[in-house]
């Protein structure tokens, strides 16, 4: 389920006519201090993370003066909340509580209906007192039932000014809630104030995921189930996914920073849910941090795995690319091979790569991962579907181990430094965007051609490109119209990588990663 922010949520609540608190977003200790001096009052400062508990991670503090806002801002932002570091503040007014309730609205799968939370308790620590809360059944189109919202309502013992509003609120909440096609929309807590507001505090809105597109006015930037913010790279990776629906490219992070003790990050590349979560359990065992979790599964072209493996090459600090995924796929695993062997290539992988690519096709996926070797400055190995997980993992922390130098992760088992991945742009040969190279479109991207390579070896090349191109007078010269050519950089990939393989230059693929 896609997640708002704090701040979203309240300009949502606030538009659909429930108080909220005055204030607004910061992004440096200087905002905070100039939106706290805009209250003219005391404030509370949240950090924008998206998770529980913040008051007990620190994520919460009050201050008396503009400058304690800003105090407590600069602390929030250099601070980490789970695995990644905050970006946002939200400096509020600091609203005078005489009580704190609990409201929302969600989706119960098991009754398959919209079910409205009430509690006379809100605020941290209001998931062990579930019990004491009121669930009242809604009609999806009527709202809440009225008998039992008078009803639970009542048992609050509220003011009759007080829950009044509350029986308002929750109608609007419902209506909000429908009209966002919201999975749930939490307040809590949902504060009355001695001066008699009933104000949302705290806010927090999900929405379902295959709604989002209906809701371009929500900024949903990705819509997935994340336990953070979406970071550049995950938004990088989530705009591939939309343009290519060849196969599926998940990508998201997990970690930006080894935690003491750590062998060190790692880029993990799978294929499949199941086969994946096992190898990382594997990886996992032997001591290493996932940096990523990446799945390519569902037969994904060459050019969705190449770009999946720059994303992962994005990260800094990694000692290792770690990829596997289901044992017996049934996808062409060559295809990913030539996708990982392009990206290896360009990048001059300098950290080892242990690969597991089996299911259809293995052998010659495995050949395709090893030529790659001769290019690059680190071991890369391919290995099978009878290859176990955990034998791989125990393989790649020997590769990982046993390069001794660097400076920021740790070996465990010889104490000796491991050097880690610095992200660099990819190579290019001398020829790409030359004015005497020839050029055609392919999708997302240019295929690059060499003439005086082509006069040299624009037989070979043309062998191995499935019929694409042709020699011409020593002219390279397409076989098919530009239109049809755009659907082929699969194939091209390939004869790229052939090419190399035998060492034949003259043929590039460059595949565009707009914001990369």
């Amino acid at each position: 389920m896609a997640r708002l922010h704090e701040y979203q949520g309240k300009a949502i609540l606030s538009a659909a006519g429930i108080d909220v608190p005055r204030g607004g977003v910061a992004r440096s200790p200087k905002e905070a201090a100039d939106r706290a001096g805009s209250l003219a009052g005391p404030t509370v400062i949240k950090a924008q993370a998206w998770t529980t508990s913040r008051a007990v991670q620190g994520g919460i503090a009050f201050a008396a003066t503009p400058a304690e806002s800003a105090a407590h801002a600069e602390r929030m932002l250099a601070a980490r909340f789970g695995n990644f570091p905050v970006s946002e503040v939200l400096v509020e007014e600091k609203l005078p509580f005489a009580r704190e309730l609990f409201v929302s609205l969600a989706v119960d799968e098991r009754a398959k209906a919209p079910v409205l939370i009430l509690s006379g308790t809100g605020g941290s620590g209001v998931e062990e007192r579930a019990a004491s809360a009121h669930r009242i059944a809604c009609d999806v189109n009527a709202g809440p039932d009225p008998t039992e919202l008078a009803s639970a309502i009542a048992a609050l013992k509220l003011d009759a000014s007080t829950a009044s509003k509350l029986n308002a609120l929750a109608a609007r909440l419902f209506s909000l809630a429908r009209s966002l096609d919201a999975r749930s929309l939490e307040i809590n807590p949902l504060a009355v104030t001695t001066d008699g507001r009933v104000v949302a505090a705290d806010c927090r809105i999900t929405i379902d995921d295959y709604a989002a597109a209906r809701h371009p006015e929500l900024g949903i930037e990705i819509a997935r189930e994340l336990d953070h913010p979406p970071t550049e790279l995950e938004r990088l990776a989530y705009r591939i996914e939309q343009a290519d629906h060849r196969g599926t490219f998940f990508f998201a992070q997990m970690a930006t920073v080894a935690p003491e003790g750590s062998r060190g990050l790692i880029g993990f590349h799978g294929a499949g849910g199941g086969g994946s979560m096992m190898a990382m359990d594997a990886v996992s065992a032997e001591g290493f941090t996932v940096a990523n979790f990446c799945d390519t599964s569902g037969n994904p072209s060459p050019a969705k795995v190449y770009r999946a493996a720059r994303i992962i090459l994005s990260q800094p600090g990694l000692v290792g690319y770690f990829g596997s995924g289901s044992g017996v796929a049934s996808q062409e695993q060559f295809w990913s091979a030539y996708g990982l062997a392009k990206a290896f290539w360009e990048l001059e992988l300098s950290i080892p790569a242990v690969i597991r690519l089996g299911g259809n096709t293995e052998d010659r996926a495995v050949d395709i991962l090893h030529s790659v070797r001769p290019f690059v400055g680190a071991p890369v190995e391919g290995y099978k579907k009878n290859d176990p997980p955990a034998r791989i993992a125990a393989r790649f922390a020997e590769l990982v181990g046993a390069r001794a130098s660097g400076t920021r992760a740790t070996d465990l088992a010889d104490s000796k430094p491991v050097p880690t991945w610095k992200p660099r742009p990819p190579r290019r040969p001398a020829f790409v965007d030359s004015p005497g190279a020839a050029s055609f479109p392919i999708k997302d991207g240019t295929l690059w051609i060499d003439r005086d390579a082509w006069r040299l070896h624009g037989p070979a090349i043309a062998a191995r490109s499935n019929g694409l191109l042709r020699d011409d007078a020593g002219t390279p010269v397409l076989t098919v119209a530009d239109p049809e050519l755009m659907a082929k950089d699969s194939d091209l990939i390939a004869c790229e990588v052939e090419c190399r393989r035998d060492g034949i230059d003259g043929l590039f693929v460059v595949l565009d990663i707009p914001g990369l």
